[in-house]
Parts: C-alpha cells; sequence; structure tokens
C-alpha cells in the first residue's frame, strides 16, 4: 500500500528538513570561516620596523645586534614558532654561527615576502645560509635566519633538539639545559 501525502501539510515535514539541512549547511560554513580566519589572521600581528635583528657569531653564545633595513616582521602570542621576518642587511655581518637543519615555516598568505618553499629551495641548493639569530627565545625555541649573499635575510623560530625531546617528553639530549619548570 501507498501513502499519499496530503496536500493540507503533508510538505510541512520536507520543507522543515530542507531548513534544517540548510541550517545545518550555513552553521557549518560559518564556522568553517571563522576557524579559517582565527588561524591566519586573529593571532598575528605586525611587528614595527626595527633597525637591527639579533644573530650570533661563530664561536659566541650571545647574539649582536646587525644593521638592517626594509625590515618586516609577524609574530603571535598564540604559539611561539609564529615569528616570521623579512630584511635586507646593511653593510656586512660578521661570521655567523651555522644552524644544520633549518627549517622554514610556512607565513600566512597576506605575509607575502616570506615565501618558506623559496627559503628552503635556496637553502638546499647553496644560494642562502642559514645561521642562529638567537638560541632558545623560549626554552626549546630557536631564532633562525637565511641570508643570501645580496643581503636579503628571514628569520622565522623552529623548534630545537632539546625542545622537540621536551616537548614530546623523551629523554632530553646530552647539552640540553634543564626546562625551566625542572631548574634547581
Amino acid at each position: 500500500m501507498r501513502r499519499r501525502l496530503r496536500r493540507d501539510g503533508g510538505g510541512r515535514g520536507v520543507r522543515a528538513g530542507r531548513l534544517l539541512v540548510v541550517g545545518l549547511l550555513l552553521s557549518g560554513l560559518l564556522a568553517g570561516g571563522a576557524m579559517w580566519w582565527l588561524q591566519v589572521h586573529a593571532f598575528y600581528e605586525r611587528l614595527p620596523a626595527r633597525d637591527t635583528v639579533l644573530l650570533t657569531p661563530a664561536g659566541a653564545l650571545t647574539p649582536v645586534a646587525v644593521a638592517v633595513g626594509g625590515y618586516q616582521g609577524i609574530d603571535s602570542d598564540s604559539s611561539p614558532i609564529r615569528h616570521r621576518a623579512c630584511f635586507q642587511l646593511e653593510g656586512g655581518a660578521p661570521a655567523l654561527t651555522p644552524y644544520g637543519d633549518p627549517t622554514p615555516l610556512n607565513a600566512p598568505r597576506w605575509f607575502s615576502c616570506f615565501d618558506a618553499a623559496a627559503i628552503g629551495a635556496a637553502l638546499r641548493d647553496g644560494t642562502a645560509t642559514a645561521v642562529l639569530a638567537e638560541r632558545d627565545v623560549r626554552y626549546g625555541i630557536d631564532r633562525v635566519a637565511a641570508l643570501f649573499d645580496d643581503g636579503r635575510g628571514y628569520a622565522w623560530t623552529q623548534i630545537n633538539a632539546c625542545g622537540r625531546a621536551h616537548f614530546d617528553g623523551d629523554p632530553l639530549p646530552p647539552g640540553c639545559p634543564p626546562p625551566p619548570n625542572e631548574a634547581r
């Protein structure tokens, strides 16, 4: 036996279902858009222009200020690895501490001066050199810079070996300082 929909309201259920589906789709789109905006825009702030950046000379433990022009930078309090910067070295820099295993991290698209893929490719093919800007800007996080022969420089923060082990809950490699919450 077939049931027939009554013309006087049998379609109300279909209309209510359609409204429910449309409402769910709209709320999903709004939530997705909000999450995208929060990740890409909300937590970043532009850093004020600077005329120096810190870079660590070879054999030194403390970074020194090196003159730069055209500085652009972004950072965020929501994560210790969101710092990105672009600059032009003014004059030269002292011999600097090389940085092993540099990994430029992506920047938001709107911060167009920083192209992590191009910087990474230049580091691999030797047209850029990775140097230590500052060790342990926060525990386990180093600031790294890629420098090009034409004076262009790019900086980012990345997790170092001590931080990787600490954050994963593994034993610290030899030579790592104790984490701040375990310092005596």
